[in-house]
């Protein structure tokens, strides 16, 4: 039997897909105490791993972290980051310091994700061996959007030391947390990102990241 051909989407299911990546946010306040069903959370697992993998090395690793006192060590991590980084933030300290910027403690669900140790796949990363954090970061993107299909919120925390993470995980050598995920049900959706509502940061539009042919962004 040959194999069949994929499936060609309609113009609406189209629009949902741009609906969806439109509507994805980076999450920071979620409803207490609530869970996710065992079968959606199977979704989003397999949605993140159907990424794209430089030389088909698949180099994420997840950690769903169910203990509440190993939660509460996590949360005490990011929070010794969130005052090393507010040193380096000078005048802006205070406004940085009131920022909401993490739900480690009250989401449904906190996933760890990591790079796993170089298996020495050569393959696409003679030139770029960063192309496994490229595909790390792949695999997040599609368990982000595949949240935001589910109409729950993800927040991407990297406030946090990577070796004291891996230490406290338990990871091999070698293995390296790349982003704790939030993951939960959320009382609304933000109508824009977070820190661009709260004034912290415009975004650009995207004729400024756009050339042709040459790299033509102004210096200024």
């Amino acid at each position: 039997m040959p194999p069949q051909a994929p499936p060609m989407f309609t113009p609406t299911e189209r629009d949902v897909l741009y609906d969806i990546i439109s509507a994805r946010r980076d999450m920071r306040h979620f409803l207490p105490d609530q869970s996710i069903d065992h079968a959606v959370l199977q979704r989003l697992f397999a949605a993140a791993h159907m990424a794209p993998s430089v030389g088909l090395m698949q180099p994420w690793r997840f950690i769903r972290i169910t203990q509440q006192d190993l939660r509460q060590r996590i949360a005490v991590l990011v929070e010794a980051e969130i005052q090393r980084t507010a040193a380096h933030m000078g005048v802006r300290k205070a406004e940085f310091l009131a920022l909401k910027v993490e739900g480690v403690r009250t989401c449904a669900e906190l996933l760890v994700v990591l790079q796993a140790p170089d298996d020495g796949t050569v393959f696409g990363r003679r030139t770029l061996p960063e192309m496994a954090l490229c595909s790390v970061a792949c695999a997040i993107e599609n368990l982000w959007l595949a949240a935001r299909a589910e109409n729950l919120g993800l927040g991407w925390v990297s406030l946090f030391e990577p070796a004291e993470l891996a230490a406290l995980l338990r990871c091999p050598e070698g293995a390296k947390p790349i982003a704790i995920l939030c993951v939960g049900p959320v009382q609304a959706f933000y109508d824009k990102p977070m820190l661009e509502a709260l004034d912290w940061r415009t975004a650009k539009d995207l004729s400024a990241f756009v050339f042709q042919d040459y790299w033509t962004e102004s210096a200024g």
